[in-house]
């Protein structure tokens, strides 16, 4: 039996839901729904590791360092050379750490990672007026 999270039309939904919000989204959002993504990844996680789920951990781990991989690509390495250098070394870090984390069912450093996405992201949102402006 599905739950109503598992059952195939609640996923159909979540899927054009999430297509619509892409399609609709400036590029500042779509860098704000790729953190919330990675967020959400690395929340699965953590529960997953808590539970033992340890395959469904790896996946989502792994999910979040797609995204954050995604985030490192997008950088404008034009507008601020210095700026995105420093985001690349950042991203790099994140990605090396979830990887670390994964490999050494480690809890604390999901919880780092998060905190560094929950930082920039905090950040990002701050100048979502300034940039739609």
């Amino acid at each position: 039996m599905y739950s109503p999270a598992q059952h195939p039309a609640t996923k159909a939904y979540q899927q054009i839901d999430t297509r619509s919000r892409i399609e609709d989204a400036s590029p500042h959002r779509l860098i704000q729904l790729m953190m919330e993504r990675a967020l959400a990844k690395i929340g699965l996680a953590r529960t997953q590791l808590t539970e033992g789920k340890i395959a469904d951990k790896g996946n989502n781990i792994s999910d979040a360092i797609s995204i954050i991989n995604g985030l490192q690509a997008s950088l404008n390495h034009k507008a601020d050379q210095r700026m995105s250098e420093n985001f690349d070394a950042l991203y790099a870090y994140m990605m090396r750490r979830l990887l670390e984390a994964n490999l050494q069912n480690d809890q604390s450093i999901l919880d780092e990672v998060a905190g560094l996405l929950r930082e920039l992201k905090e950040a990002w949102d701050a100048i979502a007026d300034e940039v739609e402006a």
